[in-house]
């Protein structure tokens, strides 16, 4: 079955509630198999299978809920942000032309309320808040009738509505009333006050929701919408979405770079500070690599475009917190169970307390019980229970992303909260991952003679880290060039090569005891107890050399170490290199638990150890041996200067490579599930507290009995505290 997963904008989504309920629309689609929908950024990324819907089919079910899809643009993200101003610019309408008409309407009510004359202005004036600022509540409530849903509209409308209706027919008919011993009260300030409150608790919600998601606008704001391109020879300019792979593009000083490519002529340096932390410039000369969003110094030059758009380094980035933003964490599954039933919940406790308060104080009672219903329907409203996780995500993903973090996987938030270990492998993750050779030191002078060239050649054809360091040695003083008729890599233990009918290997120790070599150097100390790592090379028989490397650490990782440490964290050094090298790097950096010798799956059967014990395991790495052991981690951080495909499993991406983003990410979980308890309590403990008081449970003891208005603003208020709360830890 083939798949198609795409980005749509959503119009038309005004709260957390709204976007729940367009994914659970899209989720109920016949053909769709993945729906997540992002109320900061409108934005709905579905995963259909085309032979049974497409995107007509999906816009038609989106579209009679009261929302609209759009699906006839390419540019999701364009038309995404048009919403957002719209949206913007609409609120701003509706708070205004509902705050100046509800003043005289809240003055007539609370202090001329036995006004006859006051109490038409305010039917008219309310009826009209009702009509054209409140309009969207009753429309898409309607909407959702239709298809038996509801959602936080449906409460407004049906308490608002009821409230003014109420209200009209005692002001049209007050004799009902008074022929059965009864005052009639009007509460058009209730209706329209509600209105005004829960616009202005959106709008504060969209302006803080935004702020959460700051991060992302800025990797935005590194894109360049113009470039200058070598077209048929001369110097153009066009649209950077009109930028190829294999376009020549010329950079000027201070210009931003639009594309990922290589320099092919020029020298410079670049500030890549947005992108990696790294806050030295990087100097460039023919042949190196250079990244869309950094920003050119000193020099121009000219570049091969290899990657545009989405395929960029930057692209990527951004691509990727889209994806975890649109992520739920385990604790909203839970949530979004509650919140499916709590509408309809809050309708039969709306009914009951009206049934209650008649059955109580028959008909003498019916406005207190009119009253007491409408509050229930206003301050149960559930903004805050949707807000409270994926507010609290966003501003942890964001902070994350300030620091050079990248979060692929919401859950891993909410995993790495409860972390119990964290295994760091060494090269490249806690040392610079650039290895020098100290020494080779030769079986004899006859053996350094005859097979040199073929040591050099066989590490030539590798691309391993250790290897490239032999090599830069060799290179000093290069030795003839040698043909390598095969060449096989083993991750993990080293090569195996074949010249002139020769079997050669290099490798760790353990890979020349697999080959049955005779390890020639076997209890000499000529290199000392506290060497580097080591590389042996051997022909079938025996080991020729013993190259000797030094990887220097990193500046941060020590004090990375110390600090997860002081923290409580079990910090463990697993790595490919020989028990020595491995022992010499731990006692540096003052890790107790070490293991050297490891092969991609001793370093996986390690995790699953750790994991038996009972322990949440965080699995550190940046190379294709880490891949094994950071898929079972619960989980997994790739330093982004590593393999690709160490970044693809990971759940988390350092971008600067530094051991410090660690204990960085570690305090950011924890101080994101933390803001997710809070929301979620002050949320439930609200509706808990709220709902009863509402229904009127105080009335038998002081006569307290709430007043809708009230109501609506307390509702406004839970949902600006929730997202202000998710604020204050993305300021931590």
């Amino acid at each position: 079955m083939s798949t198609i997963s795409k980005r749509f904008a959503v119009k038309g989504m005004t709260c957390a509630g709204c976007a729940g309920g367009v994914q659970g629309t899209l989720k109920n689609t016949p053909g769709v198999l993945e729906a997540r929908v992002n109320i900061v950024d409108h934005i709905a990324w579905i995963q259909y299978d085309p032979a049974v819907t497409g995107p007509e089919t999906l816009k038609k079910m989106v579209d009679s809920t009261g929302f609209e899809l759009v699906i006839d643009s390419e540019d999701a993200d364009e038309d995404a942000e048009e919403e957002r101003r719209r949206s913007a610019e609409l609120r701003n309408r509706q708070i205004l032309t509902a705050f100046i008409p509800a003043i005289p309407v809240f003055i007539f009510g609370m202090f001329f309320m036995e006004w006859e004359p006051g109490k038409w202005v305010s039917a008219v004036l309310t009826l009209y808040i009702l009509v054209f600022p409140g309009r969207p509540f009753f429309v898409k409530a309607y909407k959702l009738a239709l298809h038996a849903r509801a959602n936080m509209d449906t409460l407004v409308a049906l308490s608002t509505g009821i409230s003014f209706l109420f209200s009209l027919f005692n002001l049209i008919n007050p004799h009902f009333w008074h022929e059965r011993g009864i005052h009639p009260h009007v509460y058009f300030e209730s209706a329209a006050l509600v209105i005004v409150f829960i616009l202005l608790g959106k709008w504060l919600e969209d302006r803080a929701t935004t702020r959460t998601s700051a991060a992302l606008q800025k990797l935005k704001g590194l894109r360049m919408d113009t470039v200058r391109v070598i077209l048929n020879g001369e110097e153009k300019q066009i649209p950077t979405e009109a930028l190829m792979k294999g376009d020549t593009v010329v950079v000027l000083p201070g210009e931003r770079i639009a594309a990922d490519g290589k320099v092919i002529s020029g020298e410079t340096f670049v500030d890549e500070s947005a992108l990696t932390g790294e806050p030295l410039p990087a100097e460039k000369t023919v042949g190196s690599r250079v990244f869309a969003g950094s920003i050119n110094q000193t020099g121009g030059f000219k570049m091969i475009t290899e990657s545009t758009g989405e395929e960029s380094l930057l692209g990527k980035i951004i691509q990727r917190i889209r994806e975890a933003q649109t992520q739920k964490a385990p604790v909203q599954k839970l949530v979004d169970k509650i919140a499916a039933v709590f509408v309809p919940i809050v309708l039969l406790i709306s009914v009951f307390t009206f049934i209650l308060w008649l059955s109580v104080g028959g008909t003498s009672y019916f406005a207190q019980a009119l009253l007491a219903s409408v509050s229930v329907l206003v301050i149960a409203c559930p903004c805050a229970l949707g807000l409270a996780t994926p507010t609290a995500l966003m501003a942890g993903m964001g902070r994350a992303a300030e620091n050079h973090v990248l979060v692929k996987d919401a859950e891993a938030m909410e995993h790495a909260a409860r972390t119990d270990v964290v295994i760091f492998d060494k090269t490249g993750t806690l040392t610079e991952g650039k290895p020098e050779v100290k020494a080779i030191h030769w079986l004899n002078e006859q053996a350094q003679i005859r097979y040199s060239s073929v040591f050099y050649a066989i590490e030539k054809r590798s691309e391993h880290p250790l290897a490239k360091a032999v090599v830069h040695y060799f290179e000093e003083n290069p030795p003839a060039s040698v043909d390598v008729d095969r060449f096989t890599a083993i991750p993990g233990r080293g090569i195996k090569a074949e010249i002139g009918g020769q079997s050669y290997f290099s490798g760790n120790e353990k890979w020349m005891l697999e080959n049955t070599i005779q390890n020639t150097f076997q209890g000499k100390e000529s290199f000392g107890p506290n060497h580097g790592t080591v590389i042996y090379f051997s022909d079938a028989e025996k080991v020729l050399c013993v190259a000797v490397l030094h990887d220097k650490i990193k500046a941060d990782s020590a004090k990375a170490v110390r600090t997860l440490q002081q923290s409580g964290l079990e910090v463990w050094l697993l790595t490919g290199d020989h028990e020595q090298a491995a022992q010499a790097v731990a006692n540096e950096l003052g890790i107790t638990h070490v293991m050297g010798g490891m092969l991609p799956s001793d370093k996986a059967e390690k995790v699953k150890q750790l994991q038996a014990e009972g322990k949440t395991v965080v699995m550190v790495g940046d190379g294709i041996n880490d891949t094994e052991a950071m898929t079972l981690a619960d989980v997994s951080i790739a330093m982004a200067k590593g393999s690709d495909i160490a970044m693809d499993v990971a759940h988390v991406t350092v971008l600067s490579s530094s051991p410090a983003a660690v204990p960085l990410f570690w305090e950011v979980s924890k101080n994101t599930v933390s803001g997710i308890r809070q929301n979620l309590f002050w949320a439930f403990i609200y509706n808990l507290i709220g709902i009863p008081v509402a229904a009127g449970i105080l009335f038998p003891f002081n006569g307290f009995l709430l007043n809708p208005m009230i109501a609506g603003a307390a509702m406004a208020l839970s949902s600006v505290s929730v997202v202000l709360n998710s604020l204050r830890l993305a300021r931590r």
